[in-house]
């Protein structure tokens, strides 16, 4: 096994100075963004693909950071998907490595440190890179992944900057390599059906979103508050899908934004990050979207109000256990394993060589509008996105 002397919270430290559906459709309805035909094998009959190589065999996935998401919702998934598996990791640790590797029946030669991860590029088993890091750290990986002549799943908030972004998406485009953004909701049935209530008027024209997502952040993950390479804070961490949310069901991209921070009831904890921020997207036709996020309070849900009705999930954003209702009654739609769609997906865009419906455009749309964001809570003023990436996912027309 490669030598791993450092620890990834040692490591990170060392880097902080410098870092910059509806039930009859929810077997496989979420790959359909790849062009995934219902005929093909479920995943509980399927075991194998062909690659563009010829060979039979599921796509070999790397977990680039071994924290919470990784071990609890990833690693799981990947035990579930039907074109791809779990055939590497990187970490810092030396005993999560050993942990691991005995758990997942993963060889010495497909373990790798961040001192060490560029020798990916040798390995033929790992044909796509997951980067799960805190997310100044994102960049950084992306790049050296596509530059390892790697596939790449980049978790949410693709970066801290909308720069650091293009920099990502040129360097997989130069490599001629995918990349996709973790938007896992993308592939979930309950927020399949907010977007095509919402894109499709079903309930006529949408005139009024309500996004909300918070959570009670201790110290358990420190970056999230700014410590080491930082890059947190709720806006990026929850808020993002608040955003997403209020897009995809709208089917527009806002022209202009407002917000406003919350006060700070904790100067300790919330000293590098905000605690909470209420923002309002405007679209184009008049719709506002009213949003809010935080890190000192608890609150799940996504909701449109139109012409003829309304609909609304809550919880909306949780790995399991969304619910849905309309104006005419519940929704009646199953939950799924959402990670584990998300990476099939993918991996059906890689064997088929068509493109993601969550690319890095997409990722570089949301960071460019969490910059106006943030420009809005402190200015005070209403800032125009027209500028931003005219990306989004119309799912309700697939």
């Amino acid at each position: 096994m490669q030598q791993m002397p450092f620890s990834r919270r040692n490591f990170i430290q060392k880097l902080g100075a410098t870092a910059l559906v509806i039930p009859s459709l929810t077997t496989l309805a979420g790959l359909q963004g790849c062009g995934f035909k219902s005929s093909e094998s479920s995943a509980e009959s399927a075991s194998s693909t062909t690659t563009n190589s010829g060979s039979e065999r599921k796509l070999g996935i790397a977990l680039v950071g071994l924290g919470k998401y990784s071990e609890g919702e990833l690693a799981p998934a990947l035990e579930k998907t039907t074109f791809c598996r779990l055939a590497g990791i990187v970490t810092g640790t030396p005993d999560k490595a050993e942990t691991w590797k005995k758990k997942y029946d993963i060889p010495d030669k497909n373990v790798y440190n961040y001192q060490t991860f560029d020798k990916i590029a040798d390995n033929p088993d790992i044909d796509i890179v997951y980067v799960v890091l805190p997310n100044s750290m994102h960049a950084e990986y992306v790049i050296r992944a596509a530059q390892a002549g790697k596939h790449v799943i980049c978790e949410k908030p693709m970066a801290l900057t909308s720069d650091e972004c293009q920099k990502m998406i040129d360097a997989c485009k130069k490599a001629n390599k995918k990349l996709s953004v973790g938007y896992r909701l993308h592939f979930e049935p309950h927020n399949q059906e907010m977007m095509r209530l919402g894109q499709k008027e079903v309930f006529g024209k949408v005139n009024k979103i309500i996004a909300q997502n918070a959570q009670k952040q201790e110290n358990d993950t420190p970056w999230r508050l700014g410590g080491g390479v930082g890059g947190g804070g709720p806006l990026r961490d929850v808020g993002i899908y608040c955003l997403q949310g209020a897009i995809y069901t709208k089917g527009q991209v806002p022209i202009a934004v407002t917000a406003k921070y919350h006060p700070i009831t904790d100067p300790k904890k919330f000293a590098k990050v905000e605690e909470g921020v209420d923002f309002q997207l405007h679209f184009a036709d008049g719709t506002v979207a009213e949003c809010r996020t935080s890190y000192n309070d608890q609150y799940n849900k996504l909701r449109a109000e139109a012409a003829k009705g309304w609909f609304e999930l809550d919880p909306a954003y949780q790995y399991d256990g969304l619910k849905g209702q309309t104006s005419q009654g519940k929704m009646n739609i199953e939950n799924v394993p959402q990670q584990a769609r998300q990476m099939d997906a993918f991996a059906e865009c890689v064997l088929n060589d068509k493109p993601t419906t969550v690319p890095g455009e997409m990722g570089m749309r949301d960071v460019q509008l969490i910059e106006a964001i943030f420009q809005a809570a402190k200015t005070g003023t209403k800032v125009s996105t027209k500028a931003v990436q005219q990306i989004l996912d119309p799912v309700a027309s697939r």
